[in-house]
C-alpha cells in the first residue's frame, strides 16, 4: 500500500488505540476512518476505499476483513474513545450520557441474535405492535456546546431555546 500523505496525522490521532489493534489492522484502520472522514453519503468499506484511491488496490477484501474477521476488541476501542472524549468535553463537570435504541429488521438463518421487541413507530400507548429484528443500543456523551449559546441544567434534555 503506498503512503498516503494524511496516514502520518491519522497515524498520531489514533495513537490511544494502538494497543487495541494488531499492526496490520492499525494500518488498515487508518486508511478506513480517513476514509470515513472524507466520504460523502453512505460510509460504506467500498465508498471509504474509493475516496482515498483504493478502490482498485489487490488488497482491497482485506480492508473488509477489519470489521468482520479480525481480532480487536470494540468494547477497549469504545472505553478509550469515552475517556478521551470525557478528558477533552467534560473534564471537571458531570458525565451525562444518552440512551438510544433502534430496531433493524433483518431476517436470515445466520441471524441468531434476532429477538421480539416493540415496534416504537408503529405501537401507540393503546395499541402494542410487536417487530422481530435486531435492537440496537447507542450510547452518546452529553456535552455542553459553549458557543451555541444554550442554556441548560447538566441533567437535562437542551432544545436549543432559552
Amino acid at each position: 500500500m503506498p503512503v498516503q500523505p494524511w496516514s502520518e496525522l491519522m497515524s498520531a490521532w489514533l495513537e490511544p488505540f494502538r494497543s487495541c489493534l494488531t499492526g496490520p489492522t492499525f494500518r488498515h484502520a487508518i486508511v478506513l476512518v480517513g476514509g470515513a472522514l472524507l466520504t460523502p453519503g453512505r460510509r460504506t468499506v467500498t465508498a471509504m476505499l474509493t475516496v482515498v484511491g483504493l478502490s482498485r488496490a489487490p488488497t482491497f477484501t482485506t480492508y473488509h476483513r477489519v470489521l468482520n474477521r479480525n481480532r480487536w476488541s470494540s468494547r477497549e476501542v469504545a472505553r478509550r474513545l469515552l475517556t478521551s472524549l470525557i478528558g477533552a468535553f467534560m473534564p471537571t463537570g458531570p458525565v451525562v450520557i444518552g440512551l438510544d435504541d433502534t430496531l433493524e429488521r433483518r431476517w436470515g438463518a445466520r441471524i441468531t441474535a434476532r429477538g421480539i421487541y416493540r415496534d416504537p413507530i408503529r405501537s401507540s400507548h393503546g395499541h402494542f405492535v410487536k417487530a422481530s429484528g435486531l435492537r440496537w443500543l447507542s450510547f452518546m456523551l452529553l456535552t455542553p456546546i459553549p458557543w451555541a449559546g444554550v442554556a441548560c441544567g447538566p441533567l437535562r434534555y437542551c432544545s436549543g431555546r432559552r
